[in-house]
């Protein structure tokens, strides 16, 4: 099938909606249908402002995070207008990709 991977990228202490907003993103894209999605710890990253975000032992609210997910072109357009219809400001990378699930032999 053809559609995008769509990755949102932000840091463990944004939330949405009273909860971070990486957890915010998986729970609506399964609310809207959308058959999976990955949410990723990184230990470092440096966003647009050049700030370093990093994962401390201590405190973890700064950490990077991404979520992601491959999803159809309806799938992908249901998602977006959901971001702007609950005013989500978040940084996302898109990409036209080819998915879906090897058969066993």
């Amino acid at each position: 099938m053809n559609g995008f991977q769509v990755t949102f990228i932000t840091v463990q202490n944004h939330q949405h909606g009273g909860i971070p907003l990486g957890e915010w993103l998986l729970l609506e894209a399964k609310e809207l249908g959308i058959k999976g999605g990955t949410l990723l710890g990184a230990a470092e990253g440096f966003g647009h402002k050049g700030k370093l975000h990093s994962q401390h032992f201590f405190e973890l609210a700064d950490q990077p995070i991404e979520v992601t997910f491959a999803v159809s072109a309806e799938e992908c357009s249901a998602l977006f207008q959901k971001l702007q219809r609950e005013n989500v400001n978040v940084f996302y990378v898109k990409i036209p990709i080819e998915y879906g699930q090897s058969m066993k032999p």
